[in-house]
């Protein structure tokens, strides 16, 4: 059946683009030494999941245990959250544990204390990483203190979990007004990173991972680590040269997640182009009543109200492309009701009740978690359809 005839609106994925993302990530990865763990609340999908690990990836991150309880009921057996989980939650993890390799993030002394807790109780070990906030400022623990590198030894210290290292999210990123910006935030990721373990090491901690990633950054990976690996690098904290044990404290694994389809945000910060963009909406044109304006039947229950993010303005609620695959930028979405998309014509145009088109959206994560199945595509041919498995498991 063609894509053209089946009933809008929704989510549509280019088959080839997904693959050729995937591959491509992974072959990133490989070439800068860094173990690569994609996160699966992009796609929320055990079948995708098992394409990452296929082609590379050692496993997967979850937004939340209930995406981690899906995904591991489907076979997927290493998975991380690199989320504050609370140790109330501990009868869920301990569930988990016989299922897949399960970590999770602390950045917190008495969370720490309640997880070591909770699993010495259970006789169980959990891997743990204690997160770091690199300059985002929403998790983590401030890798400038006096006492971070104590409070990581500590955390290493605790009986029933396995520590694992450092983990962090430069998320920042999105915010970047440039690429020359945007490396920057990548490389002092990198740095503030390595100067913690560094100095935690020495207060005793064994650090054998040190996670970083978003999609913005992930292709500044190769140069995250050489830039620690360099002997002159400067340390921002300690302001001199490197140790020469410093040196190992480079990235080991990278945790991008949308590059997997990617979308306006991304083409905005220069990590994606409309070429490798693998998200789309089918939208239909469901009502013309003024010149200038154009509804159409995808609302906010299908696109999400996310804005584009990037180094210049990208006005509206995604970007609409004519069915001959030409985009429009003259047509804005300007304002989502739940099932209306009220698109200004800024300049005249032909699109006429019963025209289609498709819709690259701001932001793909939250338009996964709104649909029951995402189509696939290839060559304008539907050859299928992938369950949204994970769908609504936000706790």
């Amino acid at each position: 059946m063609n894509v053209s005839d089946l009933r809008t609106p929704f989510a549509m994925l280019d088959l080839t683009r997904v693959r050729a993302n995937i591959r491509a990530m992974a072959e990133r990865a490989a070439a800068a030494g860094v173990r690569l763990r994609p996160h699966a609340k992009t796609h929320k999908s055990a079948v995708i999941a098992k394409w990452q690990i296929e082609a590379g990836a050692v496993g997967v991150c979850c937004a939340k245990l209930g995406e981690a309880e899906v995904l591991a009921a489907a076979g997927i057996g290493d998975i991380r959250l690199p989320y504050p989980v609370n140790p109330s939650n501990a009868d869920r993890v301990l569930a988990l544990l016989p299922q897949t390799k399960l970590s999770i993030i602390v950045d917190d002394i008495d969370v720490a204390k309640g997880w070591s807790d909770a699993m010495t109780r259970a006789g169980q070990k959990l891997d743990v990483l204690v997160k770091v906030d690199v300059g985002f400022h929403r998790c983590g623990i401030n890798p400038s203190a006096v006492d971070a590198p104590d409070r990581v030894a500590f955390v290493a210290s605790l009986p029933g979990l396995n520590f694992r290292g450092l983990l962090s999210h430069a998320g920042q990123a999105y915010h970047a007004a440039s690429e020359m910006e945007l490396e920057h935030m990548a490389l002092r990721e990198a740095e503030m990173m390595s100067d913690l373990a560094t100095r935690a090491s020495l207060a005793g901690a064994k650090i054998e991972e040190i996670s970083v990633g978003s999609t913005p950054t992930a292709r500044f990976i190769g140069r995250q680590v050489d830039h620690i690996r360099r002997p002159e690098l400067q340390l921002g904290h300690a302001g001199a040269e490197a140790p020469a044990y410093a040196k190992s404290f480079a990235p080991t694994e990278m945790r991008p997640g949308n590059y997997v389809f990617l979308d306006r945000t991304q083409v905005a910060l220069g990590a994606a182009t409309l070429d490798t963009c693998a998200m789309f909406i089918e939208a239909t044109v469901v009502s013309r009543p003024a010149p200038d304006r154009v509804i159409l039947d995808a609302g906010a229950k299908t696109l999400a109200l996310d804005g584009a993010r990037g180094f210049q303005a990208m006005p509206g609620h995604g970007l609409v492309i004519h069915a001959d695959g030409t985009p429009d930028p003259t047509l804005v979405i300007e304002r989502l009701s739940e099932e209306h998309a009220t698109v200004r014509a800024t300049a005249p145009t032909r699109l006429r009740i019963g025209d289609r088109v498709r819709i690259l959206p701001n932001h793909a994560c939250v338009v996964t978690n709104l649909m029951d199945e995402l189509v696939l595509a290839e060559n304008g041919v539907a050859t299928g359809a992938i369950k949204v498995d994970a769908r609504g498991r936000i706790r």
